[in-house]
């Protein structure tokens, strides 16, 4: 019997296809014990599975490219330190050897331990850590009884469950999955972000469905309304049919965008970054005419590796991205490890008591001069090869822009001493993504020379709202009143110094906040390279002067759906009539 779901939009796409359903993570195991010689063989079967788990881990990592490679990267780097966590790996062989425990049971008597004490602490961060915890169990469970678990032969198919780690997408995209449909989740948690980036059509929050379906059960998708509808009539296999027109006439339109202007209906001409790390991206930036790359990542070459990269090695890497843009100037970001993407090599730290809050960013390289005086002279040295820009991660005020300039200045006149070209002078720009750098702007403006917003981590420190934490999902929004006036205020600081300011976060890459931006005053985004002829067209189709007159009514709304309301009365002109 047909039945719709409403959810949440969080990758828009198309798809009609069966319904895998996979269940949550739910250890109801009977105790189970095991006479004193099946101790030794047991200990070896859950010892054979969690080299199963970290080989699936080495190998899925390791298929990984581009933005891809960092993005979920850093959820499998996650995933693997949990898997080596002495206090897991100890408490299971303590339950098998001293309580002779099955393996099974051993794992869910473990996996409740560690589940409450992360949801005892009083840190976000931490509570939310249970999900990957109950990713790691579940992988192990599958390995245990590998082939009753594991997801195979779901080409063609629509997968429901309560939720999916941002690790698993590619797989799963590799796998043949059409769509993803989740209970939990958020549009704007790192699994949305990279779905987007993937282009696989994903819809979560859908309440109560994964009561209503069943595996073999026909679904119809739609990523773009957050609409699932099952056992669909025939006015919805038409809808869809509509859908998927629409949607190849779109991408032909978007194509059609690749060599053309990124400039509003009045003639002012915007600034369209893109956001990399890899050669793939960098050449797709170059191909779809962005005016540069705003912000190159650099941890990439720091993860997923048991030894520190050197000097040269970091060399060649900032030099090829700068000959890769032929010219169009390339912003590198000094190393942003912590918080949630830790490294193997020791670099970074796994057991602060609130990582988010802690050693991450600019303060890491403060920790680690050594490192950091490395990865200086590399960008230097880079200089000589095109124009290049420094970006500083997690900025809090001046004296981290005073240590890093300091660097600067002594690594050029040792290398310059050596007999190496470098730039004579490389811009400088700080990332404002911690609110008292926003706060504090005019009291280290002398010491950059352009600023770049990050919104993600922004809004999440300025609303105090972990973007991974599903029970603060509708929380967790740049639609705010203070997040808009803080950018408003960014913004216009940076315009009256003369600081360039771009936004480089996610809504920079969300086409319906590109009024909103245009509003504030912003004149360059930088975003990932999948999304940039969509944001293209969506800034084609707006007037800006008539946006800018606006802004006083938009700074004017007093909650999230006053500023839904300014945003349409502001709808994007048809492309036809632009």
């Amino acid at each position: 019997m047909r039945r719709a779901f409403s959810g949440h939009a969080a990758s828009k796409g198309n798809a009609l296809g069966h319904a895998r359903v996979r269940l949550p993570h739910v250890f109801e195991i009977a105790e189970q014990q095991i006479p004193p010689e099946a101790v030794a063989p047991e200990r070896a079967r859950l010892h054979a599975a969690l080299e199963q788990v970290r080989s699936e881990l080495r190998a899925a990592r390791e298929r990984l490219h581009g933005a891809l490679a960092h993005e979920i990267g850093e959820f499998l780097d996650l995933h693997a330190l949990l898997l080596d966590d002495p206090d897991l790996l100890q408490g299971l062989d303590d339950l098998i050897r001293e309580g002779r425990y099955s393996a099974d049971y051993a794992l869910r008597l473990q996996r409740d331990r560690l589940a409450a004490v992360f949801e005892g602490m009083e840190d976000d961060y931490f509570r939310s850590r249970v999900e990957d915890l109950d990713h790691v169990i579940g992988r192990l469970h599958a390995a245990l009884h590998r082939g009753r678990a594991d997801l195979t032969g779901v080409a063609g198919e629509i997968l429901v469950t309560h939720a999916v780690a941002p690790s698993e997408l590619a797989q799963l995209q590799a796998q043949g999955v059409l769509a993803v449909v989740t209970t939990g989740g958020s549009p704007l948690s790192h699994s949305a972000i990279l779905a987007r980036s993937l282009h696989l059509p994903l819809v979560v929050g859908t309440g109560d469905i994964l009561q209503h379906i069943n595996d073999g059960d026909v679904l119809v998708v739609d990523g773009g309304g957050g609409r699932v509808v099952l056992a669909p009539d025939a006015d919805d296999l038409r809808a869809y049919r509509v859908r998927r027109r629409d949607d190849k006439r779109e991408r032909k339109q978007l194509h059609r965008l690749r060599r053309e202007p990124t400039r509003t209906l009045d003639g002012v001409d915007i600034r369209l970054y893109a956001n990399a790390e890899s050669r793939a991206d960098i050449a797709e930036a170059h191909a779809l005419g962005a005016a540069g790359l705003g912000l190159y990542r650099t941890e990439f070459l720091f993860l997923q590796r048991d030894a520190l990269p050197d000097e040269d090695e970091q060399f060649v890497a900032y030099r090829d991205a700068v000959l890769g843009m032929t010219g169009r100037t390339v912003t590198i970001r000094t190393l942003d490890l912590g918080a949630d993407k830790a490294d193997r090599t020791g670099l970074s730290l796994t057991r602060e008591p609130n990582p988010a809050l802690g050693c991450r960013g600019v303060r890491l390289s403060q920790a680690r001069d050594e490192v950091f005086v490395a990865q200086m002279r590399a960008i230097l040295r880079a200089s000589a090869y095109g124009p290049l820009r420094i970006l500083v991660p997690m900025v809090s005020g001046r004296e981290e822009l005073e240590h890093v300039a300091a660097t600067i200045r002594r690594a050029r006149t040792a290398l310059r001493a050596e007999g190496h070209d470098v730039a004579d002078h490389i811009p400088l720009g700080a990332m404002i993504e911690v609110p008292s750098a926003a706060l504090a702007l005019t009291s280290f403006l002398d010491l950059v020379d352009f600023l770049s917003i990050g919104t993600n981590d922004l809004v999440q420190y300025l609303l105090a709202a972990d973007r991974n934490n599903d029970a603060l999902g509708d929380l967790y929004n740049p639609l705010h009143p203070a997040v808009l006036r803080l950018l408003r205020d960014v913004i216009r600081t940076g315009r009256r110094h003369a600081k360039p300011v771009s936004v480089c976060g996610e809504m920079a890459a969300d086409p319906s906040a590109v009024p909103l931006l245009l509003a504030l005053g912003l004149e360059e985004f930088s975003l990932h390279p999948g999304t940039l002829l969509e944001v293209r067209r969506a800034i084609r189709g707006y007037d800006l002067g008539a946006l800018r007159r606006a802004c006083g009514g938009l700074l004017r709304a007093r909650d999230r759906a006053g500023i839904g309301r300014w945003l349409a009365r502001h709808p994007l002109v048809p492309p036809e009539a632009s």
